[in-house]
């Protein structure tokens, strides 16, 4: 297998060892049981999450520091430490954010779980297989993880993890094959190539951890390790391109770092746009379709109900479990590549019909005289009430939501749950799915919806910019805005940059919506999203920014270092037309 030494050079490699692929034993996540998932010898000082934690946009990839500013390890760092935490959240991007901080030195020691847990585990493995860089994980009961917890530091060695008082066995494989198709066993032997080979051992490695029984077929793909957020994303893409991958199912693109063709307009540096450029190529070389959008849903063809998919980037996995029906895992960064080479994947989550059902029950109290700012709220709450389990929304027929209501209420629950998805009764495909016997329940008031609110309102009301596409604007949203400016200019201080993807900028021109929103000052950008957005593209002189998206409310204090308005796409025209963002909670909320 191909390995990156400590000094960071590619070392050619030539046939991917046997050694895994003659493995024939794989663990059962047993929830009663502790599990060395990634093994290791490491010891550090305990850290523990209180809930979950998304790397991307929630640790600095450069330092291992906490940057999520809604968490409560905000401004600690990770590094060298054992953390502790029920599960991870948000982003598929984290696996990559993992791989940056091996890379770099400034992982974590250990990751300890009590839940089932896919995308910090997954950089884990590419950091030990591809890189030689150890990241322990483990997964622990529920008491073995209480008990933990109150211990100030801990050793992970082989197959025990010691701490003050407690000592707990780690099991590694157990009983149970993953049962493996003939063409399965031809890729992991190397076959099709060494590209998929290594793709293969590492499906298989997922399944094992995760207890699948075989993999399925999926249909599609969607990339989203394709943002130059650090480089070990060049690294992963670079070395696999090399080693001749070609993606065996149609295959999306996320949206990227740059505008790919006009990056060099923006004043970017050459360096950041060539590397972000040559990242993208890599997997266009691959076989990926350059659509460069977070919003894959919004093409003509899109995944039909019941249709097993292997998508990554949360809105899009949520939106196309949730909304469309789709079946997908959330999966993480690289892991949405190796299933793309192979079109196989772990039959685990929710790829399965009874992890579909609702676990938890969620009643909304609807506002009267709400806007849409409403569905981002209603997701990000949502998402705290059920950080690891899928909801089901009640209450929520009389507000019709729309398609792009949903899609901003997926995007923010994404935010603050691990869950790839959600039902909301009565307006979602699978919304009248019986809850699980043993679902919980909680209510969502106004009073909750007006906490999110003044959360993400902490900023001051005099607007720098106003930053809509995350995700990506869809063609509606972009009709409704050019008709809220009316032709009207932005205000001389206030920036308003709009992100979309480039086939409805396309059809954006088309109509002449974006030569009306260009001629208010309002300045479209494609390919690239705010989640990955850098200075000069982003105005170094903005020191507030103003959204309508829950998602970018969440993570812009961290990613860009500056204040945060949040409202809906009305309130984001008029801060856009005045420089000014109500300084009081809309009438709705009051």
């Amino acid at each position: 297998m191909t390995r990156i030494p400590r000094g960071g050079r590619r070392v050619p490699a030539g046939a991917i060892p046997g050694s895994f692929a003659r493995v024939r034993r794989f663990c059962r996540m047993r929830a009663d049981m502790a599990f060395a998932v990634v093994p290791t010898d490491a010891e550090g000082e305990i850290v523990v999450c209180s809930e979950g934690l998304s790397f991307w946009g929630g640790v600095d990839p450069e330092t291992g520091v906490v940057i999520d500013a809604h968490h409560d390890l905000h401004g600690e760092s990770v590094a060298g430490k054992i953390v502790l935490m029920p599960t991870s959240r948000g982003s598929c991007a984290g696996s990559g954010v993992l791989l940056e901080l091996a890379l770099n030195g400034h992982a974590p020691a250990a990751l300890v779980f009590r839940e089932d847990e896919e995308i910090l585990t997954l950089g884990a493995v590419i950091a030990s297989r591809m890189f030689d860089r150890s990241v322990g994980v483990a997964r622990l009961s529920a008491s073995d993880y209480v008990a933990l917890s109150a211990a100030k530091a801990a050793r992970m060695r082989g197959s025990r993890l010691t701490a003050d008082g407690v000592s707990i066995g780690l099991h590694g494989t157990s009983d149970g094959d993953l049962a493996l198709t003939p063409s399965d066993r031809s890729r992991l032997n190397g076959d099709h190539g060494r590209a998929v080979a290594l793709a293969m051992e590492v499906v298989c490695a997922m399944a094992a951890s995760q207890g699948a029984k075989r993999l399925i077929d999926v249909s599609r793909g969607h990339i989203d390790g394709c943002i130059h957020s650090h480089s070990a994303n060049l690294v992963f893409a670079e070395t696999m391109a090399g080693m001749g991958a070609r993606v065996a199912i149609p295959t999306t693109m996320n949206a990227i770092s740059i505008d790919r063709e006009n990056w060099a307009e923006h004043g970017l540096p050459s360096g950041f746009g060539q590397a972000a450029s040559r990242l993208a190529d890599a997997y266009v070389r691959m076989g990926a379709r350059p659509t460069f959008t977070c919003a894959p849903y919004l093409a003509d063809d899109v995944p039909r109900l019941g249709e097993n998919i292997g998508w990554s980037e949360s809105n899009a996995v949520i939106f196309a479990n949730s909304v469309l029906g789709a079946r997908t895992a959330k999966h993480p960064d690289y892991l949405d590549l190796f299933v793309a080479l192979t079109g196989r994947a772990p039959e685990t989550g929710v790829y399965l019909p009874g992890n579909r059902r609702p676990r938890t029950v969620i009643e909304v109290e609807l506002p009267r005289g709400h806007d849409d700012a409403l569905w981002p709220l209603v997701g990000w709450v949502a998402g705290r009430l059920a950080p690891d389990r899928v909801p089901l929304l009640t209450g929520l027929v009389p507000a019709a939501p729309s398609r792009d209501d949903l899609r901003a209420m997926c995007a923010a629950f994404g935010t603050t749950s691990a869950a790839p998805l959600l039902h909301v009764a009565g307006v979602t495909p699978e919304g009248d799915l019986a809850p699980a016997p043993d679902a919980t329940r909680a209510r969502v008031t106004v009073a909750d919806l007006a906490g999110a609110w003044d959360r993400f309102n902490a900023g001051p009301a005099s607007v720098d910019l106003v930053a809509l596409g995350s995700p990506h604007l869809s063609l509606e949203e972009t009709r409704r805005f050019a008709a809220m400016m009316s032709g009207q200019a932005r205000h001389p201080d206030t920036s308003v940059i709009v992100t979309l993807g480039r086939d409805i900028l396309s059809q954006a021109e088309s109509e002449g919506l974006a030569a009306r929103l260009r001629a208010s000052g309002v300045r479209l950008i494609p390919d690239l999203c705010w989640c990955s957005i850098i200075e000069p593209v982003f105005p170094r002189g903005a020191t507030t920014l103003m959204t309508n998206s829950g998602k970018y409310a969440h993570y812009a204090p961290g990613l860009s270092g500056r204040n945060v308005r949040f409202g809906s796409l009305s309130d984001c025209a008029a801060a856009a037309r005045t420089g000014v963002a109500a300084s009081e909670r809309p009438d709705w909320l009051q």
